[in-house]
């Protein structure tokens, strides 16, 4: 554990794998695996070149975001009949959190062992608009080939939380391009399709559509088709109702090289966002420039905007309740 004055840094190693963890944002740096060919080892997560800059702009990478992850309609909604107004970042949207979401925050090392470490954040009454003071922590434990994230949080208020991790993965090794001859399944028969602003639009059938991921396709050749959905979020950018309950499999993703992360959640669904805003303008642990589609983020969590669609199933969380959620990513 090596400490400077922005952030503190925690390695946790284990046989093939090696993950680092910072205090800023609770973000997720490096996944190192290491492999039987001849390439050794190969970080499978977009990360800054610099730490510091995770404090300042991290632009979401590797970080544990909430206080509601995704979007808010109108930066508004009503519980208890008391409407609430939070801070906007995405024109007249509040995403991720808001202007100052958990991404840019430090976090406080509760517990760190061989094989994990517990991170926790409190977010006081009004934070970024939102009621209660909410009591966060996210734990990350390793093992052989895998990595498990469990979060809890607890409210003297009700409020609504939504929280994941917002790893962006590239299975060939960061910087080393584009993720477009990855191969992605989705174990998703309804997906949320979504307006020009990104926003949710409903719910539907994934079949006949460049949203059905049921079987593994190459993600270049989908998102190289000409359909309204992939324009709008300069690829995907969409919320895969996952099939089942309890923890199962949400997406399995497969790189060039044949490594294969599978990624498991207890969640609603998945947010699956191939990058589209990448420009080059942050630079990666390889010192390379992250382009278009530099990496893919497999998000676990609640509803976009279900504060405010009373259809959908409630991420509202009470006094007395405690706010439970686990991600298994499995590597191989």
């Amino acid at each position: 554990m090596t400490t400077s004055h922005q952030a503190t840094s925690i390695e946790l190693v284990t046989d093939g794998l090696t993950l680092e963890v910072l205090t800023a944002g609770a973000a997720v740096r490096r996944l190192v695996v290491e492999d039987d060919h001849s390439d050794g080892v190969v970080d499978v997560v977009l990360g800054h070149h610099d730490a510091r800059t995770y404090a300042i702009c991290g632009g979401y990478l590797g970080a544990v975001v909430g206080r509601y992850a995704n979007r808010v309609a109108g930066g508004t909604f009503t519980l208890d009949g008391h409407e609430h107004h939070l801070t906007t970042n995405e024109g007249a949207n509040t995403l991720h959190g808001g202007a100052d979401g958990f991404d840019r925050r430090r976090w406080t090392v509760a517990e760190t062992g061989a094989d994990h470490v517990r991170l926790r954040l409190t977010s006081p009454d009004g934070d970024q608009g939102f009621p209660g003071r909410l009591e966060v922590e996210v734990t990350y434990r390793i093992g052989p080939g895998t990595v498990r994230l469990d979060y809890t949080a607890t409210t003297d208020r009700a409020t609504v939380v939504n929280l994941t991790n917002h790893a962006y993965v590239n299975l060939d090794g960061e910087g080393s391009g584009s993720v477009d001859d990855h191969v992605l399944r989705v174990e998703a028969d309804t997906v949320a399709p979504v307006g020009p602003d990104l926003l949710p639009t409903g719910l539907a059938a994934v079949t006949g559509t460049p949203l059905d991921w049921r079987t593994p396709h190459r993600i270049g050749d989908v998102l190289a088709s000409d359909h309204e959905q992939l324009r709008f979020a300069r690829g995907l950018d969409h919320h895969f109702v996952v099939r089942g309950s309890g923890m199962r499999t949400a997406a399995v993703l497969t790189g060039r090289s044949g490594r294969t992360l599978t990624v498991e959640t207890d969640q609603p669904g998945v947010q699956v966002y191939t990058g589209g805003h990448f420009d080059g303008t942050i630079v990666g642990l390889s010192g390379r420039r992250y382009g278009a589609r530099a990496g893919i983020a497999l998000e676990t969590q609640g509803f976009p905007d279900a504060p405010n669609r009373p259809n959908l199933p409630s991420t509202v969380l009470r006094p007395g309740e405690v706010f439970r959620s686990t991600t298994v990513w499995r590597l191989s």
